[in-house]
């Protein structure tokens, strides 16, 4: 069968992969995204964290600890939001520009956000443009530009996509964001992924002082919820969980390459978060997964690839073991 439309646009949309394939066995085992799979394990957060609004104080604390884990001098240069996606969809309202370069082989809500707000997408080597977008590291290709070639691009207006950075925070460019010298660089981060905690919903804006006091206002009052604040404090300082981390994704992106190999795809790229597999028949391989209750993520400008977020459990590492045998 084609594979459903809503499975191209984002990883994650298990109910549309319910509805196209109803006699998978369950529980699926969602392989579509690059979030952790081992989450930060939250405190308990008190009662009021629910039934309270979010109080401003401990909002302006939050991007005071954001802006310590980013490196950044001043939280001021710092604005949180419920997740870097929506500070993807209100950026077109704050900048002024109509030619925005972007790859089309990177991740798709940046062009689409543009495009929305009547913007032309030209090619990311088109020096006319009006903003420059990178992501990096890429989605889905985990290709990284290295720091210093990042900020030759910041010659002109640059926005840096740093969702998935946190696995090597080594090549991140937000604390120079809106700095002198970087007035026009952009960055953008987000919680979730790393710290497997994508429901909370948090992203941060890294820009100069004027732009994030306009992103401020543009996101009114609350904009992000009282248990998001209260995870984001909770995580951030948490400075030795996160080593640990980066050491276990790599022992997991090593069992998960193995598998692949063995399985026939080549490893095109990635991240330690996930992993793109290239197969001459993907589009077979992932209809199949899917049908042992598998769900991982295909492209509709590739269609030899597919990739691979990490299984958690034990149990989720078998199943995809033993899917991945029969293919």
């Amino acid at each position: 069968m084609a594979t459903p439309a809503a499975l191209l646009g984002h990883g994650g949309r298990l109910g549309a992969a319910r509805t196209a394939w109803p006699d998978a066995p369950t529980p699926w085992i969602d392989l579509s995204t690059g979030i952790n799979p081992h989450p930060y394990p939250l405190p308990a957060f008190a009662p009021e964290t629910w039934s309270r609004l979010p109080d401003p104080d401990s909002l302006r604390t939050l991007e005071r600890v954001a802006a310590t884990a980013f490196g950044v001098e001043d939280p001021a240069r710092v604005v949180a939001a419920a997740g870097s996606e929506a500070l993807i969809r209100l950026l077109p309202r704050l900048l002024e520009g109509r030619r925005i370069a972007i790859s089309a082989r990177t991740y798709g809500g940046h062009a689409e956000a543009w495009r929305g707000a009547g913007a032309e997408i030209v090619d990311p080597g088109d020096r006319s443009a009006d903003l420059r977008v990178l992501v990096n590291p890429d989605n889905p290709t985990g290709r990284v530009v290295p720091p210093d070639q990042v900020l030759d691009l910041a010659d002109g207006p640059l926005l840096v996509d740093e969702a998935f950075v946190d696995v090597d925070p080594s090549g991140s460019v937000g604390a120079l964001a809106g700095t002198s010298g970087f007035e026009r660089l952009i960055v953008l981060r987000s919680f979730g992924k790393f710290h497997g905690l994508a429901g909370v919903r948090l992203g941060f804006l890294v820009a100069e002082p004027a732009l994030a006091a306009r992103a401020r206002q543009a996101l009114g009052d609350w904009p992000v919820s009282g248990p998001a604040i209260a995870a984001g404090l909770a995580a951030y300082p948490d400075t030795a969980w996160a080593a640990q981390t980066r050491l276990r994704l790599i022992e997991d992106t090593v069992q998960l390459d193995g598998l692949l190999r063995r399985a026939g795809f080549e490893i095109a790229g990635g991240t330690t978060l996930f992993r793109l597999a290239r197969a001459a028949d993907a589009p077979r391989r992932f209809e199949a997964l899917a049908r042992a209750g598998i769900l991982t993520r295909p492209f509709p400008w590739d269609e030899t690839l597919i990739r691979f977020g990490l299984p958690g459990a034990e149990e989720d590492w078998l199943r995809l073991a033993d899917a991945l045998e029969t293919l």
